[in-house]
């Protein structure tokens, strides 16, 4: 495996690979509607795509609340540190932007994986989309 690079992407030029990547995961792979995935705040967002070369195999998204959400690897490329790369990103963009203190909703399994980042859950268990999820939080330095 070559070395991931993580950069900001563009909504409408980069929205084959965005869209490709979070059908994938999030509406074939784990049964999420697609009229629950799209939404309006898309075209709002700042967008992230890991690249193994050329080829995108992960995204994320920033909304101007400081919420991160819709990130999504490639399942061959799990475990390969795409989702610490992409998070790193973000956060990084987040506190560029003076957002000191970041939010998501993260599914349940991936709690541990947010924790490692320095995220801490703030909420009891719920359900979105028919998966169990937790709102988590994180605060800069």
């Amino acid at each position: 495996m070559s070395e991931i690079e993580v950069r900001i992407a563009d909504w409408h030029d980069d929205n084959a690979d965005l869209r490709r990547i979070r059908e994938q995961v999030f509406i074939v792979e784990q049964a999420v509607p697609p009229d629950l995935e799209w939404d309006a705040e898309d075209t709002d967002a700042v967008h992230f795509l890991a690249f193994e070369g050329d080829y995108a195999i992960g995204t994320a998204r920033l909304l101007p609340d400081a919420h991160i959400g819709r990130v999504a690897v490639l399942r061959d490329w799990r475990g390969m540190h795409v989702g610490v790369a992409l998070m790193n990103a973000v956060v990084a963009e987040a506190e560029r932007r003076h957002m000191t203190e970041q939010y998501l909703t993260a599914q349940v399994h991936a709690t541990r994986f947010y924790e490692r980042l320095g995220f801490r859950v703030v909420s009891e268990e719920f359900l979105e989309a028919g998966i169990p999820h937790v709102e988590m939080t994180r605060t800069s330095r």
